[in-house]
């Protein structure tokens, strides 16, 4: 199987050597999302819920270049410099999955960068 590269305008450009989303056959894999304004390229200002919102809104932009959604995520992986940001993490994620719900793993991590509180990537299998 081939890999293809997918992008988009609607989300971050890639702050380094690596792509917003690869594709392999039906699967879709993409980069792990902070809170970055697509327009400007900067950390948006704001705490937990602000952040996840902004993540949230760049993921579906690229699973949307890809021709998926959140009803096509299958795993999600979660990264939270402070897992006391947890319960209202998980509040903003889950209104912006509606009624999909992926496996999720959710880690703590001592930093993510441009100094985010949140990061996100999904696994995706795309429609034909």
């Amino acid at each position: 199987m081939s890999l293809s590269t997918v992008s988009t305008p609607n989300a971050p450009a890639a702050i380094g050597p690596y792509s917003q989303g690869v594709r392999v056959g039906d699967l879709f894999f993409t980069a792990g999302q902070i809170a970055l304004d697509p327009k400007t390229g900067k950390l948006v200002d704001g705490d937990v819920v602000t952040q996840t919102d902004r993540v949230m809104q760049n993921l579906a932009a690229v699973l949307a270049a890809a021709g998926a959604g959140w009803t096509d995520v299958i795993k999600t992986t979660v990264f939270l410099v402070d897992l006391a940001d947890f319960p209202t993490f998980n509040d903003a994620y889950a209104r912006h999955l509606g009624e999909a719900r992926p496996a999720r793993s959710t880690v703590q991590v001592a930093a993510l960068p441009r100094g985010a509180r949140v990061e996100v990537e999904v696994v995706a299998q795309v429609p034909r």
